[in-house]
């Protein structure tokens, strides 16, 4: 006897547990395939943050460059200037 009060026949009872495993399986694969689109837009999103991450350092490289080579022309002029002020004090003497 089913819940409705009816009497169901094994054909019936087949169908209904047909219908009831494939909705499962429908519904797992609905599951499953949210799960993966989740997965992606992580992947996705992390590989934008390295990306930016790998522009960050490459415009921190380029600034480090440029101030190093900015310090070595203001210490090649503090050599020039040094060895000047030594050539006079040597001159004074």
């Amino acid at each position: 006897m089913d819940p409705l009060g009816g009497d169901m026949s094994w054909p019936t009872t087949v169908f209904l547990l047909v219908v009831v495993i494939v909705a499962a399986f429908l519904v797992a694969i609905v599951i499953v395939g949210l799960f993966e689109g989740r997965k992606e837009k992580q992947a996705a999103a992390r590989a934008d943050d390295l990306r930016q991450l790998v522009h960050r350092f490459e415009k921190l490289a380029e600034n480090t460059l440029d101030a190093q080579q900015r310090s070595a022309v203001d210490l090649a002029e503090l050599r020039t200037r040094t060895a000047s002020i030594e050539q006079i004090l040597r001159s004074v003497e």
